[in-house]
């Protein structure tokens, strides 16, 4: 699949996949951290599950964001690293959830059903995340 679109803020889809990438390689950062600070190893090892499935999103629109533009994507942290399981686990919630939002969205938005559908399933896996989260802010 090759596009040849230029990145451009002006251009919504390479916008669009430049919010995600930033988004999801930041998850992967911040749950590297935030399972070092898990309470127990069950809660860690879901938190690196999560992380597995944040690091094959990124991959998913890398991929995309590289046949479209032609070029690898230059991703950046955009928020703090956790500190403390509690507010990070209420960080890392609320962000699943924009993500939900947004990856819906954009796959509405989107006219390119393979970049649709990977936003599209996605957001399900974020959506799944947010549930863990939950559960972590009520049973920790």
């Amino acid at each position: 699949m090759q596009y040849n679109c230029q990145p451009s803020s002006t251009n919504p889809i390479i916008g669009n996949l430049t919010k995600a990438l930033n988004g999801e390689y930041t998850a992967i950062h911040f749950y590297e951290q935030l399972a070092k600070l898990a309470p127990t190893p069950e809660i860690q090892k879901r938190i690196l599950e999560i992380r597995q499935d944040e690091i094959r999103h990124y991959h998913g629109f890398a991929t995309i964001y590289t046949s479209l533009t032609g070029h690898s994507p230059s991703p950046q942290i955009t928020e703090a690293l956790p500190t403390d399981f509690k507010s990070g686990v209420l960080a890392a919630f609320k962000d699943e959830q924009e993500a939900v939002d947004f990856y819906h969205r954009v796959a509405r938005q989107c006219h390119i059903t393979y970049i649709s559908e990977q936003f599209r399933s996605n957001a399900a896996d974020e959506q799944n995340h947010a549930v863990w989260f939950l559960f972590f802010m009520t049973h920790s």
